[in-house]
């Protein structure tokens, strides 16, 4: 008797895994078939088997869609997962199906070279579009990170006979990952809070996806200094103090307000810091007609070098975005987090508190925002750093 339904396995390393070693810790993904031959297979490693002709390499690779979208988080978040996939299988091939140019996923994908598939904005088109993408692709797999593309791409997947999996960055799960995650194979969370209000079994706890940039950046902070103020000279890159703020993707009245209130008296006293603004491109052009020009202030409606932008900085203040958090943590920065309170679900306010009780994080409230609370907690903190600095000097000798 000849069993009519087989399980086949998927296994998409979590981490980027060194040559020659075991994979650590594998996930899973079941796709049931009816025909095992119909679908290609997938060399997850080298083994004696004779070296596979170049159309054989083409039907073997895995083939992975990524659906994001929106804000930074989503968007860093798949393709942290894409570079991860690319660097354990070299022959994979990755799609990236987002909301139309101009758009971050679209700018993301056009300077990392993967190909964009472009997910308009009205639902059914967007379900149309998203099946027809999914269908020419044929991936064996589809990851949602979140944003609007995610909905109509995991629809689509669901009417394709797709399986798709779904990776919430936040301290508390998306209204879309609520509602996909009983048809999903898997859901990936960054923190244990979300599992009580999803199917358990279907939950695994791996963190957030970091870009490999970040992680493994290993610049100075003299020639990452030079990257944004040429004129600061090397010898003393080391006694200056940086402060990154961070105002969001799209941007941040609120914080681009309260640093324009006081980014000129603090540059006046302090004359060895430095402040790298990014004012999110709706504040850009009207934080630029107010600010005054200063050879240690760098104004930015964007940061692409985010490895860069870190080694080059000793204090951040940004939003409490999942993945802007996952970041700092990575980077251990000492921070400052000002959540935004209109989010769904408020889960800045909660990312936020969880990184004061994991690294200390400091946390102001839209409420409390101003240029002289903002200043005071600056200050405190680069005085903290530099304590800190000549006591280990003073201990430790060279």
């Amino acid at each position: 008797m000849v069993a009519t339904t087989h399980r086949r396995w998927l296994l998409l390393p979590v981490r980027r895994l060194p040559s020659r070693q075991p994979m650590k810790t594998p996930v899973c993904i079941p796709i049931p078939t009816r025909n095992r031959a119909r679908l290609p297979r997938c060399h997850l490693s080298r083994s004696s088997d004779p070296t596979p002709t170049s159309e054989a390499q083409a039907t073997d690779s895995l083939r992975v869609a990524f659906a994001c979208g929106g804000a930074g988080g989503h968007v860093y978040a798949a393709f942290a997962l894409a570079e991860e996939v690319q660097a354990s299988l070299p022959g994979s091939r990755s799609l990236f199906l987002g909301a139309p140019a101009p758009s971050l996923e679209s700018a993301t994908a056009a300077s990392s070279s993967y190909p964009f598939a472009p997910v308009p904005p009205c639902l059914p088109r967007a379900l149309l579009a998203a099946a027809l993408h999914l269908y020419h692709f044929r991936p064996h797999v589809l990851v949602a990170t979140g944003g609007p593309p995610a909905l109509p791409s995991c629809l689509a997947a669901l009417l394709l006979g797709l399986p798709f999996v779904i990776q919430d960055q936040d301290a508390g799960p998306a209204p879309a990952t609520r509602l996909l995650a009983p048809l999903s194979r898997r859901v990936f969370l960054a923190f244990n809070a979300p599992v009580r209000l999803l199917p358990k079994r279907k939950c695994a706890v791996y963190g957030n996806p970091v870009r490999m940039s970040i992680r493994n950046r290993r610049m100075s902070k003299a020639a990452a200094m030079a990257r944004f103020f040429p004129r600061a000279g090397l010898v003393e890159a080391e006694g200056m103090e940086v402060v990154l703020v961070l105002a969001g993707t799209v941007g941040s009245p609120q914080i681009n307000v309260a640093v324009l209130n006081m980014y000129y008296e603090m540059l006046s006293r302090r004359k060895n810091r430095y402040i790298i603004w990014q004012t999110g491109p709706e504040d850009f052009c009207e934080m630029e007609s107010l600010v005054r020009a200063h050879r240690r202030l760098f104004l930015t409606p964007f940061l692409h070098e985010m490895d860069m932008t870190y080694a080059a900085t000793d204090v951040v203040v940004s939003r409490a975005g999942s993945v802007a958090c996952t970041e700092i943590l990575v980077t251990g920065k000492p921070a400052i987090l000002i959540p935004l309170p209109t989010i769904v679900d408020d889960h800045q306010t909660k990312n936020a508190y969880i990184m004061a009780d994991v690294m200390g994080a400091r946390v102001i409230t839209e409420d409390e925002l101003d240029s002289s609370s903002l200043t005071c907690i600056i200050d405190e903190i680069v005085g903290g750093i530099r304590a800190l600095l000549t006591h280990t000097s003073s201990c430790c000798p060279l």
